[in-house]
């Protein structure tokens, strides 16, 4: 079997890639060395595979365990009482080789065992548990390291590289179709501006593959805004974007040709000053959550308020996700008249 060796600062965003792209053998045991991850690959696959950059060789492979993770977890930590493996998690999220779950309050007494466990059953480098969601104004995770040395990952979606810590930041990963919708505009030589740019999830996509010119990426939580910059440099977008930390309200631009508001619940507050921002023709993108089957009537009622009845015409407008029983996100394209 022939083996691509991946250096372990790059097995995060490099062994998805692999297996997702058909050139890794998802049934085959991935080998841990001190400074790689020997990962094995498709024997047909083998130039792809060399023209990301890596180095090919020759090497025994095993089968993965037959038996589930769920199985092995559970045999693991069966000296716990009872009750706490029963109630183990049986599902969870990957972002990076970062494992994300949920813990019942009777098993965080052992979460430093438990999370060395799954970490060793899933090839997991870190494991965190989801104490509480989001809450706040920056939508900030309520997430506890259980295992591991660094909870900061890189997750790539859509040939973007998207770095942040998972302790700090919500990665929306509801709104992945949304984010490859960007990446598929066309904005050739325009000046765009994402009031809420976060990590850079429609920034990056936009900077990097729709002919924008220049790209104005405002962002107030300073966690959020540390990672967008990170994001700007390793995805090589630094001479399109300028990122801004503050009050996107404060931002001086009269001629936007397109305007990203990928915010939910109080965008509304900010069409003001998105109305003074964009220029006659220019698009908004404008996110909000509404009740569903009322998200037209809903949305007409806050552009005639800003822009009068006659002032903007709604291109389309879609469901990116739902959000609560009956109610869901919705993204709208307004052009402004």
């Amino acid at each position: 079997m022939r083996l691509a060796k991946v250096p372990n600062e790059k097995a995060s965003e490099m062994i998805p890639y692999l297996i997702s792209n058909g050139m890794a053998d998802p049934g085959a045991k991935i080998i841990r060395s001190e400074d790689s991850r020997f990962v094995p690959i498709y024997e047909k696959r083998e130039q792809d595979v060399i023209d990301l950059g890596l180095y090919v060789t020759d090497g025994v492979t095993f089968r993965r365990e037959t038996r589930s993770p769920q199985n092995r977890i559970k045999e693991r930590l069966a000296h716990l009482p009872s009750g706490v493996v029963d109630e183990l998690p049986m599902k969870w999220e990957f972002v990076g080789d970062i494992v994300i779950l949920r813990l019942n309050d009777p098993a965080f007494q052992y979460k430093r065992e438990i999370g060395e466990a799954y970490a060793a059953e899933l090839n997991a480098r870190t494991v965190c548990a989801d104490t509480g969601g989001v809450s706040g104004e920056f939508r900030e995770p309520k997430t506890e390291l259980l295992f591991g040395e660094s909870a900061e990952s890189i997750r790539l979606e859509n040939g973007i590289r998207y770095k942040f810590d998972v302790t700090k930041i919500m990665f929306a990963s509801g709104n992945t179709d949304e984010r490859s919708r960007m990446k598929n505009l066309r904005c050739d030589g325009e000046k765009v501006i994402d009031m809420f740019a976060g990590i850079g999830y429609f920034t990056l996509p936009i900077a990097k593959f729709t002919g924008a010119k220049k790209v104005i990426a405002c962002e107030k939580n300073p966690d959020s805004y540390h990672y967008l910059c990170e994001n700007i440099r390793i995805n090589e977008v630094d001479d399109i974007v300028t990122p801004i930390r503050g009050d996107n309200r404060l931002l001086e631009c009269t001629d936007a040709d397109r305007i990203i508001m990928g915010y939910i619940q109080r965008t509304s507050e900010f069409l003001d000053k998105a109305k003074e921002m964009i220029r006659p023709g220019g698009m908004i993108h404008y996110h909000d959550t509404f009740y569903v089957n009322e998200h037209m009537e809903r949305l007409d009622t806050i552009f005639s308020k800003a822009f009068g009845t006659e002032g903007y015409r709604v291109i389309q407008i879609k469901e990116v996700k739902s959000f609560a029983p009956s109610v869901s996100h919705y993204v709208a394209d307004v052009i402004v008249l």
